[in-house]
């Protein structure tokens, strides 16, 4: 029965979302593809417009932290590709690039770039495992048979 109510809450939070997609743009200056969501406790440190960008159907978990500028202030900018699901506390340092399609586990701090279609994990972030096939939202193939019909 508790499944039921809280996938009655989907679209609320859907809305939500949205709207903090649009204010992480407005004030932030975060270029979104589509599809793709930053959760609500996950932080941004930009550097203006652009400076970081990520791609469609990616997902950015609870209390991630995206810092674009480095310690003397200058702006380096993160891109994250498209399917790509960056794991919970998870932090991306300035000028890191996240390939298409990967996944950077929870709790890593990556320092240097992800490759496509690979795993990330660790502090330092190192690359665990290549050639993997995700979905939407940077899901494993295979995985969303797991989740209701009406999240997919």
């Amino acid at each position: 029965m508790a499944l039921g109510t809280i996938n009655r809450l989907y679209k609320l939070r859907r809305l939500i979302l949205e709207g903090r997609r649009r204010w992480l743009a407005l004030r932030h200056g975060v270029v979104m593809g589509e599809n793709s969501s930053i959760s609500l406790s996950g932080r941004v440190v930009s550097g203006g417009k652009g400076s970081i960008s990520i791609g469609n159907d990616s997902l950015i978990a609870f209390k991630t932290l995206l810092v674009a500028r480095d310690m003397s202030g200058r702006t380096r900018p993160i891109r994250i590709g498209h399917r790509c699901f960056i794991g919970g506390g998870a932090v991306v340092m300035p000028g890191v690039t996240i390939g298409d399609g990967s996944i950077v586990g929870s709790g890593a701090v990556v320092f240097d770039d992800v490759p496509p279609a690979s795993i990330a994990a660790g502090n330092p972030a190192r690359v665990i495992r290549q050639g993997i096939e995700v979905g939407k939202r940077g899901q494993l193939k295979g995985s969303e048979q797991n989740w209701p019909s009406e999240i997919r």
